[in-house]
């Protein structure tokens, strides 16, 4: 029997492939996503790292909607195995999931967060209503009656209580689950009860969305990135402004920052685990079971995130200021993760 040269060649071609292929098999866990999750992602990496044998994990802060759509784009090494997000997964995200063959995935909800209206220890402190909020940063206000482009350039001239001082407002971009929650915390919550807007609700749902989801772009609300340190580092520079970012930031730098009292409450531990805090939200992660057994440690990391020793009522990730579960529920996605329950929306 003989070969011929081109059947040689193809043989050579599928060897080269091959060994392409075991090269960029990973022995390294790569998670995406949220930049409010990513410092406690960082604290169990690091533990996994010391104490399990497999590799510490690579995280990168990429926001929630960029985690998830890096997340969504296939299976295979090439892609993250696992996602944070500072929101609940979109049933868009899960349908582009499931297009790009991305069938199969395990949410585990790791505990609470509130979001944060804070500004340097060196200026006034603020009290702020959610509807106040919404006067300084929407793109459109009502006037008189009117919808007319944010005319306001101070925040006394929203109410005479509040500070004498320019509206300058350091804010994360439309990827961050950050700003998702926020728009849905604060702006959506304050249309829903100012006047002009409200009625959108009815008459226009399609124009109501707009306008408690549009930021104004004249300067007075700044996008700055989806790195919070980085914020929190701007505040510190300039005490005229505030910023907006999760809970453990502030948390983490309480000796610089302080967070606005909004709606009467303060955003402390306290206040957000038992749910007096308006702006708190939930905090996920996003397994793609495909790579378990792949990639190796994902199911060892998965448990090491949802052990009663890191999230629980007295884990270490309290120390990093995560807001924990009720017992109950952080059982329930222990089990999950340790089972990889299939998500169903």
């Amino acid at each position: 029997m003989t070969i011929s040269f081109g059947k040689v060649a193809a043989i050579a071609a599928l060897g080269v492939v091959a060994m392409a292929a075991q090269a960029e098999a990973r022995d390294q866990i790569r998670i995406v996503g949220s930049s409010t999750v990513f410092p406690f992602a960082t604290v169990v990496a690091e533990n996994f790292g010391k104490s399990s044998g497999f590799k510490t994990p690579v995280i990168e802060s990429t926001g929630s909607g960029g985690g998830l759509k890096l997340f969504c784009q296939g299976v295979g090494t090439e892609h993250p195995d696992i996602t944070n997000a500072s929101r609940r997964i979109k049933k868009s995200e899960v349908e582009l999931c499931a297009k790009n063959g991305v069938a199969d995935i395990t949410e585990v909800k790791i505990g609470f967060d509130g979001i944060v209206l804070a500004n340097s220890k060196k200026a006034a402190h603020y009290t702020l209503t959610r509807e106040q909020v919404f006067l300084a940063l929407a793109k459109e206000v009502p006037v008189d009656g009117k919808l007319v482009a944010n005319p306001y350039t101070k925040w006394s001239q929203i109410d005479k209580s509040l500070p004498d001082q320019e509206i300058e407002v350091l804010g994360p971009p439309p990827t961050s689950g950050t700003r998702d929650a926020f728009v849905e915390l604060v702006m959506e919550h304050a249309a829903e009860h100012l006047p002009v807007v409200k009625d959108l609700k009815k008459s226009d749902k399609a124009r109501f969305k707009q306008v408690f989801g549009s930021m104004r772009e004249d300067g007075k609300f700044i996008e700055a990135g989806e790195n919070d340190n980085l914020i929190v580092q701007k505040l510190e520079a300039n005490p005229a402004a505030l910023g907006i970012f999760g809970f453990s930031y502030l948390d983490q730098n309480s000796d610089k920052i302080q967070g606005s009292t909004i709606e009467g409450a303060n955003p402390t531990f306290d206040k957000i685990a038992e749910g007096s805090y308006p702006v708190s939200r939930s905090l996920y992660f996003y397994v793609k079971n495909a790579h378990v057994g792949v990639i190796p440690g994902i199911k060892e990391y998965i448990a090491e995130f949802t052990a009663a020793k890191a999230n629980g009522a007295e884990g270490y990730l309290t120390d990093k200021g995560l807001i924990p579960l009720p017992e109950a529920e952080r059982k329930k996605y222990e089990e999950a993760g340790a089972k990889l329950t299939k998500l169903v929306l």
